[in-house]
């Protein structure tokens, strides 16, 4: 029998072979990730960053002159097809259009035209003409920054009328109807006589607000209008400098962070997935954390070294091996319908059949994470305590310490940065999740947060959104949209810095706690 050529090696020999595969294989790795990275941090950049407009001019089929088109173009040099996103009379906000390479004549930058994007999400691409004021009058463009700012006061005004006077007016309308009040009754005419008032001042600012508006002109020469008050941004791509994209771009990030999704989740910002996936990883670790620490205490310090531990221990190593989708199935039929459904006939038999708690919320979905997660923490904080030296539980027992006040006072404190440890993978795994959150609480849109102003002012019934179900339904838009693909990978770098600052903040728990106890 021929033996391996390296078994010939004398140990040093081998030893320099293993450290020569494992640096490559390593190096092989972190290559992989930091492509990984650039990838979603270039493309998720795209997102932010201004795409220039260009006036293309197509071949037409039925006739010799060419067709003209303002468009972001998509360009892929290994494909035949080029992508067009363009805006005419007939798709004022935008269509996609794939055209042969042979069928376009010319490519220009189209510098008179501008993104136009509106408040709903949706953007015109065209050529700004002038301004038409209440007057009658056509303004220069220069006079579209004054008149949008008039028309930012008067929505100001209009949300102010809506907010301080229309609403609590309403709702003290809706109480007299609770109480059955007569429509006569003086206090509900007086009620009745100031909504009208201030509704009809709603109405009038509206109307003078709906006479600002600005003309625009698409390639072909016809003409649109667009109410100034839908208008979010006009941004003449063409003319900007490389400062002014920069500050376009980070204007584009703040409104990524703090404004919800638009259009199907194809534009707009992210804030109440970013919200839902802090608020249900915090809720998480401050269940799975307790119950985590105290099965390890259990595991090391108390229960017998028997069969049944041994079985113990290994149901729950194979615990962090069980798919994901079968903890939400089960937290779904559990937690949701059996526990969920139990509160509501107990506590809220007067809403049933709509349920409360029987239906999927976001204190179910850090339930069944924390429940994902419990063997992970249990097995780093066991691990954690076994570390713990003998001599210091021997000398806290000599000097008369209880059993538990030694656990207290002397193993937990010197185990806590293995505590951590089960924590910070806990978090990692529970940011990233999709599958199981689906089944018992997030959602593609939720336009109520979990916490308001409003008594509980924490509404764990609430479905919420979570950046991961974010970027996975994304996922299907992208296919056909390029802009929506760099909204998916925005996402994804974002939940990635999310998953990075909630480590980082744990890490530095743990070095923190290892001075303390292991090194002072």
């Amino acid at each position: 029998m021929v033996k391996p050529s390296f078994s010939g090696l004398n140990a040093v020999q081998r030893q320099s072979l293993v450290i020569s595969l494992t640096a490559f294989f390593t190096g092989i790795l972190l290559i992989a990730l930091v492509s990984v990275l650039v990838l979603i941090t270039a493309r998720g950049g795209a997102y932010f960053w201004p795409e220039p407009i260009f006036a293309v001019s197509i071949k037409s089929d039925n006739a010799q002159q060419s067709k003209t088109l303002l468009a972001n173009v998509f360009d892929d040099d290994a494909q035949q097809e080029v992508r067009l996103k363009y805006a005419d009379a007939g798709n004022p906000y935008g269509t996609q259009l794939l055209v042969e390479r042979e069928s376009v004549e010319s490519l220009s930058v189209a510098l008179d035209s501008a993104q136009i994007k509106l408040n709903d999400g949706r953007q015109v691409l065209a050529i700004p003409d002038h301004v038409i004021t209440p007057e009658g009058t056509n303004n220069q463009l220069s006079e579209l920054t004054r008149v949008m700012q008039k028309v930012a006061l008067l929505s100001e005004k209009i949300t102010t009328l809506n907010t301080q006077f229309l609403a609590p007016i309403h709702e003290a309308l809706s109480r007299f109807d609770n109480r059955d009040v007569a429509a006569d009754a003086p206090a509900r005419e007086k009620r009745v006589a100031e909504f009208n008032q201030y509704q009809q001042q709603v109405l009038n600012l509206e109307r003078q607000r709906e006479q600002y508006r600005l003309a625009v002109k698409f390639a072909d020469g016809q003409s649109f209008i667009i109410p100034v008050s839908n208008i979010q941004s006009v941004d003449f791509v063409g003319r900007l400098s490389l400062l002014e994209k920069w500050q376009v771009a980070i204007s584009e990030v703040i409104i990524f962070l703090t404004e919800s999704p638009k259009q199907a989740n194809t534009s707009g910002g992210v804030f109440p997935a970013l919200f839902g996936t802090v608020l249900m990883v915090f809720i998480m670790t401050i269940i799975v954390t307790p119950f985590g620490v105290l099965a390890a205490i259990y595991l090391s310090e108390y229960a017998p070294n028997t069969a049944l531990t041994t079985v113990i221990r290994v149901s729950v190593s194979n615990m962090a091996g069980v798919p994901s989708i079968v903890y939400g199935v089960f937290g779904l039929g559990f937690f949701v319908y059996t526990l969920g459904g139990s509160i509501d006939s107990l506590l809220f038999s007067d809403t049933l059949p709509s349920p409360t708690m029987g239906s999927p919320g976001i204190f179910w979905a850090a339930l069944t994470m924390a429940i994902l997660t419990l063997p992970v923490v249990i097995v780093a904080t066991e691990e954690g305590l076994r570390r713990v030296p003998e001599g210091l539980k021997a000398g806290s027992y000599a000097l008369g310490a209880t059993k538990i006040e030694t656990i207290v006072r002397t193993v937990l404190p010197i185990a806590s940065p293995g505590i951590m440890t089960g924590v910070i993978l806990a978090i990692a795994r529970a940011a990233g999740e999709v599958a199981p959150l689906m089944l018992v609480g997030a959602v593609k849109f939720a336009p109520a947060l979990p916490i308001d102003g409003e008594f509980p002012f924490l509404h764990l019934d609430r479905q919420f959104m979570h950046l991961g179900v974010l970027i996975y339904d994304s996922a299907f838009h992208s296919q056909t949209d390029a802009k929506s693909a760099s909204m998916m990978f925005a996402a994804c770098l974002l939940l990635l810095v999310v998953v990075f600052v909630l480590n980082i903040l744990a890490v530095l728990l743990r070095t923190r706690l290892r001075k303390r106890y292991l090194e002072g």
